[in-house]
């Protein structure tokens, strides 16, 4: 019985951390999104997000780090999107925050990547 406890402990530890919204999704002022966003993680890797297309609470979104190439359309909620494994959130004028969930493909130790996105 205590085994039953220890794997629902662990996965309350997981996913705890995850706070669903309770916010509705609303129309957002295309030009505060609309454009390239570039920046570095501390690991000295590059990174751009592309916003297009911002219709409402909608846009269309392309995640370039390195030789990752991601598309989406996307739902912009709370001043942030996902995208794959990376979450954007628009700080302020111009600048935004960007943490990516990268995973060694030899190790399989996932770490969190988060950097300041600036528009160009």
């Amino acid at each position: 019985m205590s085994s039953i406890w220890n794997i629902i402990s662990s996965n309350y530890v997981t996913a705890g951390g995850t706070v669903p919204s309770n916010s509705k999704y609303v129309a957002v002022d295309a030009d505060k999104y609309e454009g390239s966003w570039n920046g570095q993680y501390a690991n000295g890797q590059k990174f751009e997000v592309a916003i297009s297309n911002v219709n409402g609470f909608r846009a269309r979104v392309k995640y370039t780090s390195g030789t990752t190439v991601k598309y989406q359309d996307v739902l912009i909620r709370d001043d942030a999107f996902r995208i794959g494994d990376s979450k954007f959130l628009l700080m302020g004028n111009d600048k935004a925050m960007v943490a990516t969930v990268a995973t060694n493909p030899v190790t399989g130790v996932s770490t969190l990547e988060k950097a300041q996105a600036t528009r160009d």
